[in-house]
């Protein structure tokens, strides 16, 4: 089959799908794999690296020519010129907020398959789970740094000096965004409160921290009060392929003390903040409102690119292979968890909470295979 990586077209997205070890191991199983030229250099990968791997180079309309394209973040509207018919699309796609892309998939007849939804019967998300664990980790971080006051926050430390209170930072979802978060924030010395409706979740965070961190069930009341209280609050609510949940509302943001920081991790899934509206970029990443500093940024880990391919690539890989060798019809038959993962294919929406927030019908992938 032939492969194309593109190169990422997203403000400030350095990241590449594919890094020159795995496209090499692509190439030993026969395929061909074609990178656009320049694509891997955010990443710290060459040109002459993917050419050593076996690659050929060449534009973007070489690229998007493959028959498995293979991204990280969603097409931008510039990229939707070369959507066709034949073509399957394996990137993280945002799809429930994103009413245009859809559209335009549909209208192309493109096979998505988004990253963000294959899905283990078990729950989990094994191509998410390491973006997410480095945006967990990495929001305490960005946190940390517009709390300082030259970058409009209240001047906290989240860890504190002897004799003075750490910082207090809220953790909203005890996912695996919520709980790199929470180990980053406690290894730091601060105050952390971790929020969550699933007892489960906040039983493993007791376990898991040992005591570090103070879990609450997340209910109205608990979740105004610990919001009020925060110097750094983290929105990490996700619900797979939906519309992320807006749980904590303008009201509760307008309660916080000026200066404190939201991050909302879940803003690429249209945000679990009301106040996070839109998303902003690495170049732009804050606003304030209500005298609260928001950080929006909708690709966080596309900060730490190096760290974030190689951690992306070693999930992926098997699943690229599997749709390789199979074509994506006998791979979703195959691995019921990349059948969850189609999105889109044959005009029609085949995921149900895409589905469900955009108002439309959809197709069961079984349907189509």
């Amino acid at each position: 089959m032939r492969i194309g990586i593109p190169r990422e077209m997203k403000v400030e997205e350095r990241r590449v799908a594919l890094t020159p070890a795995a496209a090499h191991v692509l190439v030993a199983d026969g395929h061909s794999v074609l990178v656009e030229t320049a694509a891997g250099e955010g990443s710290g990968f060459t040109d002459a690296d993917y050419q050593g791997a076996g690659c050929t180079l060449g534009d973007a309309s070489a690229a998007w020519a493959a028959d498995l394209i293979v991204k990280v973040k969603e097409p931008q509207p510039e990229e939707y010129r070369f959507f066709r018919p034949d073509m399957v699309l394996f990137t993280f796609l945002h799809l429930a907020p994103a009413v245009g892309l859809t559209d335009a998939l549909m209208a192309a007849g493109v096979t998505a398959i988004g990253l963000e939804t294959v899905q283990r019967p078990d729950g989990a998300l094994p191509l998410l789970a390491p973006m997410s664990d480095i945006a967990g980790r990495m929001a305490v971080q960005v946190g940390s740094y517009f709390l300082q006051s030259p970058q409009g926050g209240r001047g906290v430390l989240p860890g504190g000096v002897p004799g003075v209170a750490p910082g207090h930072v809220v953790i909203v979802g005890g996912g695996t965004v919520g709980r790199g978060a929470a180990r980053i924030a406690a290894g730091l010395g601060a105050r952390v409160t971790l929020l969550d409706t699933n007892p489960d979740r906040l039983r493993d965070a007791e376990e898991r921290f040992g005591g570090r961190v103070e879990t609450l069930i997340s209910q109205p009341f608990t979740l105004a009060a610990a919001t009020a209280d925060a110097d750094l609050l983290i929105g990490a609510v996700l619900v797979p392929g939906a519309r992320a949940p807006r749980v904590i509302s303008a009201d509760m943001v307008r309660r916080m003390r000026g200066g404190s920081v939201v991050v909302d991790v879940a803003v690429d899934q249209g945000g679990c903040v009301e106040t996070c509206d839109h998303a902003t970029t690495h170049r732009c990443p804050t606003y304030v409102r209500h005298g609260v500093v928001h950080y929006a940024v909708a690709n966080m880990p596309g900060a730490v690119p190096r760290t974030a391919t190689e951690a992306l690539t070693a999930a992926t890989l098997p699943y690229l292979r599997l749709l390789a060798e199979a074509g994506w019809r006998a791979a979703a038959v195959a691995d019921p968890a990349l059948a969850r993962g189609v999105n889109v294919a044959a005009g029609e929406v085949c995921c149900e909470p895409v589905a469900r927030a955009q108002g439309r019908a959809w197709r069961a992938v079984r349907d189509l295979t």
